[in-house]
C-alpha cells in the first residue's frame, strides 16, 4: 500500500495508506458518475478528482480496517475504581449510508470501571473506529456502548452523539440548524440519578 505520513496535533505521525488498486477501480467509477451527471471529466479541474474521490472514500471508511476491541484491549489496566470516567465533546465524522452525505458532532461517553479502565485515548479512538464507516447515527451510538460494555464489562457506560446530518441540510427538509442527539445506556446509567448526574456533567464546563 502507498501512504501519505503527516503529523497531527498530538504530535504523533498518523499514516494515510491507500490500497492502489481499489484507488484505481473506485476512481474509473466516479469518472463514470461525473459524465453521467453532464460533466466533462477531461477538463483540467476535474482531471485528478475520480482518484481524489477514491482516496477520500476509502479513508472515510477506514474504520472497516479498525479492530474497536482491540483498540480498547490495547490499553487495559486493572486498578480498583470504581466512580464515573467521562470523555466528553469527542469530535465525530461519519457517512450517512443512505445517501454517501457526511453527518458530524459530538459523542460523550462515560463509564463505570469494575475491576479495569483504559487508556484514555482509546475512548476516542473506538468512536472514531465505528463512525469511520458508512452508518446511521443510531446504531454507531449502540455499537460504541456495546463495545465498551462486551470489552471493558464495567458497571455501566452511557454514549450520547449529537449531530449535523448533510442530508438534512442540504437536500430534503433542508433544515439548516436542525441537530440530531442519541443516547445508549447500560448497567448503572439505567439508574435515573447516575443518568442525570452524566447528562450534567456533559453539559457542563468545567474546562
Amino acid at each position: 500500500m502507498s501512504h501519505d505520513e503527516f503529523d497531527d496535533t498530538e504530535g504523533y505521525k498518523r499514516i494515510e495508506r491507500y490500497n492502489p488498486k481499489l484507488i484505481e477501480d473506485i476512481a474509473v467509477k466516479y469518472k463514470t458518475i461525473l459524465n453521467d451527471i453532464g460533466e466533462n471529466p477531461d477538463r483540467e479541474g476535474l482531471l485528478k478528482t475520480p482518484e481524489r474521490v477514491a482516496k477520500a472514500m476509502q479513508y472515510l471508511t477506514h474504520g472497516y480496517d479498525l479492530d474497536p476491541v482491540e483498540i480498547l484491549k490495547s490499553a487495559m489496566f486493572k486498578e480498583d475504581y470504581k466512580q464515573m470516567v467521562i470523555v466528553k465533546d469527542i469530535e465525530v465524522y461519519s457517512m450517512c449510508e443512505h445517501h454517501l452525505l457526511p453527518f458530524f458532532g459530538k459523542a460523550h461517553i462515560a463509564y463505570i470501571p469494575n475491576g479495569y479502565i483504559v487508556g484514555l485515548s482509546k475512548i476516542p479512538r473506538v468512536a472514531d473506529a465505528f463512525a469511520r464507516r458508512l452508518q446511521v447515527q443510531e446504531r454507531l451510538t449502540t455499537e460504541i456502548r456495546d463495545c465498551i460494555e462486551n470489552t471493558l464489562q464495567p458497571l455501566g457506560v452511557a454514549v450520547v452523539i449529537e449531530c449535523s446530518h448533510l442530508c438534512m441540510q442540504m437536500r430534503g427538509i433542508q433544515k439548516q440548524n436542525s441537530v440530531t442527539t442519541t443516547s445508549a445506556f447500560t448497567g448503572e446509567f439505567l439508574k435515573d440519578t447516575t443518568r442525570k448526574e452524566f447528562i450534567s456533567l456533559i453539559g457542563s464546563k468545567l474546562h
